[in-house]
């Protein structure tokens, strides 16, 4: 059995300081990060937050996945323009996750890592009285529905918050979208849409091989194991799922079984070279593990999903798309379409927008355009009250919302907003909405299922 690894870093390597304690007297807390296997779990102290001590904990397995996470951190401690301070304990024994359940040494755990089996160890950690940050998916298998609801009873039972890190709820877009789509003036009334032409579609494009805060994001050769990682649904898809139900349903819980009916879900594979794979990876070829995925020198990469649902009768379609590497200049792209009685009310991140995320409202009849607009006009000023400097520009067949750049904070600057909102609902845990854990069981059946329906049809 190899020895428990107790090893402090801090800013420039090594240091001997002894470790806070899980509180202060000021109510400050010490975050817990367990087995980071995510580019996530280092955007979490991205920047120091107010309410977390600087010493904090990392609960890992020694390898890659540990070493990256670390140099992150470091990178964070050691940048020019405003470095953080992290202090980091790192336990990466061969029981490291039981160490942390005995010892409790902090008081909120942080899990961004391998999907598979991440919602056995919330639901530990939940019962050990840790509140818990985890990132998505926390299934990626329909089969571990319940024991998601087994998680969020126990959390309420035990007086703990867990929460699920939806990013995009923090997106200046989204944000005015939902906004939007709530103003009857504007928007109408949600239409029901169909199998062809569904009321709401949302589709995303990601990429493989990116820059996270500045430098080429290495992934680890599991995230290419759909067995592990999820296909892409039930991953990303998440968020999608999310945003759609925020948008719709913003203060109402969702009951699984009765308002959401999952129609139909489909997949394709992305193929990636051996020679991307060493770029994306930094590993030297295919692994033995993912032999069953390659076909002709290529890996069958199935990250691509299409799923159509309704919710409460509402037709619903998600794409979410995965190519390897953006061209030049480009980047992730999105479309948000929400179809309601008297306009479109729309997200499009493409070349035309200059891969800049930008809302727009398109009237459905001609001869309704100047009630449209003045309705969006005073929306727009009420909105101003939060967002000062909002406009609207007339572009013809659309209205442009013209967006300060200073709300444009990027999706690395999320997590900070992300964190505080939880450190909130951590320190009064009966303030975090009742509605979220039964919505984020509806989010769960959609992309669960979807999945499990793409993989029944033939391919």
């Amino acid at each position: 059995m190899a020895p428990k690894l107790l090893l402090i870093l801090c800013l420039g390597g090594l240091a001997s300081c002894s470790a806070d304690t899980c509180q202060d007297a000021r109510g400050n807390v010490r975050l817990l990060t367990l087995d980071p296997g995510h580019f996530h779990a280092a955007l979490i102290q991205k920047e120091m937050l107010p309410g977390i001590l600087k010493v904090a904990g990392v609960y890992a397995a020694p390898g890659p996945d540990l070493d990256a996470h670390l140099e992150r951190i470091r990178r964070f401690n050691s940048r020019e323009v405003d470095p953080t301070s992290w202090v980091l304990e790192v336990h990466s024994g061969p029981d490291f996750f039981e160490e942390m359940l005995r010892e409790r040494p902090g008081s909120i755990v942080v899990i961004s890592g391998r999907n598979r089996g991440k919602i056995g160890r919330i639901h530990a950690c939940v019962e050990r009285g840790f509140h818990v940050l985890a990132d998505k998916p926390w299934i990626i298998e329909p089969e571990d529905l319940p024991e998601l609801e087994a998680v969020i009873d126990a959390a309420a039972r035990r007086g703990v918050v867990v929460h699920d890190a939806m990013t995009q709820r923090y997106e200046i877009t989204c944000i005015l979208q939902k906004a939007l789509v709530d103003d009857a003036g504007v928007f109408g009334s949600p239409l029901m849409g169909t199998d062809e032409e569904p009321a709401v579609y949302l589709e995303s494009l990601h990429h493989l091989l990116k820059l996270v805060a500045g430098a080429p994001n290495l992934r680890p050769a599991w995230f290419f194991d759909t067995r592990e990682q999820g296909e892409r649904l039930t991953d990303v898809g998440t968020h999608l799922v999310d945003l759609v139900q925020w948008t719709l349903y913003p203060d109402e819980a969702l009951d699984w079984r009765s308002d959401v009916a999952v129609e139909s879900g489909s997949r394709w594979p992305t193929l990636i070279s051996e020679q991307d794979f060493r770029r994306v990876t930094g590993e030297p070829g295919f692994p033995r593990g993912l032999s069953r995925f390659v076909r002709d020198g290529k890996l069958e990469y199935y990250c691509n999903n299409a799923v159509s649902y309704t919710v409460r009768g509402i037709h619903v379609k998600l794409v979410i798309r995965w190519d390897f590497e953006a061209p030049p200049g480009a980047g992730d792209t999105e479309l948000a379409v929400y179809r309601g009685s008297r306009s479109r009310v729309e997200i499009r991140q493409g070349k035309e927008e200059g891969h800049v995320p930008e809302v727009l409202v398109i009237p459905n009849d001609p001869a309704g355009r100047a009630e449209v607009a003045r309705a969006l006009e005073m929306a727009v000023g009420r909105l101003r009250v939060t967002c000062p400097g909002l406009a609207v520009e007339d572009r013809g067949p659309c209205l442009r919302l013209a967006i300060p750049p200073e709300y444009r904070v990027g999706h690395e600057a999320h997590f900070a907003l992300l964190t505080q909102r939880f450190l909130e609902y951590a320190g009064r845990p009966g303030s975090l909405p009742s509605r979220e854990g039964a919505n984020m069981l509806a989010k769960y059946r959609v992309t669960t299922r979807g999945v499990e329906l793409a993989r029944k049809r033939p391919s």
